[in-house]
């Protein structure tokens, strides 16, 4: 699956920051611009898997259709 999102840096004295337009939650700071792109791609993934974890635990006791879904 290959999903295209936003990613959005700003420079600022200490460095840069950066946050992902289409996910709130996923943001981020480094001294260099390849820093922050690092920090940003991992702040990503674990915004996922927390989401994901909270959504788990709010429907665990609950009868769902799980099933995968794709974005191209």
């Amino acid at each position: 699956m290959k999903i295209n999102l936003t990613a959005v840096f700003r420079k600022v004295p200490e460095g840069y920051i950066g946050f992902v337009e289409e996910l709130p939650g996923a943001n981020t700071q480094g001294a260099t611009l390849e820093e922050t792109r690092a920090n940003l791609q991992e702040a990503v993934e674990m915004t996922l898997e927390a989401n994901r974890l909270l959504a788990e635990e709010a429907i665990s006791d609950q009868d769902v259709i799980r099933e995968s879904l794709a974005i191209s």
